[in-house]
């Protein structure tokens, strides 16, 4: 079934599996980095085939989508305030807490040597590949129907956007009706960079402290943005760890060995 979005013709070969890379947590403006130097050596033919980075958010951090305005989104002062990290990512979509999560990063050439031929297609493989790795975990997730905006509340005339888990977009994860994780991805001169977050618990909540938003609406976006969103942490148990994610889309993938950290980093191509 995974493979059958990703062929685009009959009797094209499947592409090849992606180097899975299980790297360090960092905070979010060096994640963004290595995720955007990921999408620039895609693009210019130097990475070793499709990589697939898993990794995690230390300290908690915020990232935007790369079509929004920081200044008209985020309380700035309340973030340097708490010194909190934030960034912009590479790759669209709204507003992100990033805590208590798995996190990963899919760069790849388009074409028939790539992770697929088409974005969509490239979507949809993902979208499929870590469904199928976490339901082998007992995460019961189904792909979305998607809406087009999602029954969030629209962007008020001097707030922020609905953030990343206030809807669904086709393809992406859902748990009992509601979203799990969030995919955007990027396609630039022939590559393409995915970015997507799956929640472990409701620390993505914590975003309205730092939204512009006028004070006493704070605990109904709390309420609202809980009402659309899954978490997969009940389902897995004790044990959250990266680690599990990643040794359960080796799994999916035919049995690929993740690399950690720094031999990850020397195999794609980029600093340690």
């Amino acid at each position: 079934m995974l493979e059958r979005a990703a062929q685009g013709r009959p009797g094209t070969v499947p592409p090849a599996p992606p180097l899975l890379w299980l790297d360090l947590a960092r905070d979010a403006p060096a994640n963004m980095a290595r995720d955007a130097e990921l999408l620039e050596r895609a693009i210019a033919g130097r990475l070793p085939g499709t990589v697939l980075r898993l990794y995690t958010f230390a300290p908690p951090g915020i990232t935007l989508g790369r079509g929004q305005d920081p200044e008209r989104e985020l309380d700035l002062a309340a973030l340097a305030r708490d010194g909190v990290r934030w960034a912009v990512r590479p790759t669209g979509g709204g507003a992100i807490w990033h805590d208590h999560e798995w996190t990963f990063a899919l760069a790849t050439r388009l074409g028939v040597d790539g992770w697929a031929e088409t974005p969509a297609a490239a979507y949809e493989r993902t979208a499929r590949l870590l469904a199928t790795a976490l339901r082998t975990l007992g995460v019961h997730a189904s792909l979305a129907a998607g809406t087009a905006r999602g029954p969030g509340t629209p962007r008020a005339a001097s707030g922020a956007a609905p953030p990343c888990f206030a809807s669904s977009a086709r393809f992406e994860l859902v748990l009992d009706g509601r979203k799990l994780a969030g995919i955007a991805q990027r396609a630039a001169r022939g590559a393409l960079l995915q970015q997507g977050s799956l929640l472990l618990g409701e620390s993505h909540l914590t975003l309205a402290r730092y939204v512009r938003a006028p004070e006493d609406t704070r605990e109904a976006l709390v309420r609202e943005w809980r009402g659309h969103a899954a978490s997969a942490g009940e389902c897995l148990g004790a044990d959250r760890g990266l680690a599990r994610l990643a040794g359960a889309l080796g799994e999916a993938l035919g049995g690929a060995t993740p690399f950690r950290a720094e031999e990850g980093a020397a195999r794609v191509g980029v600093a340690g």
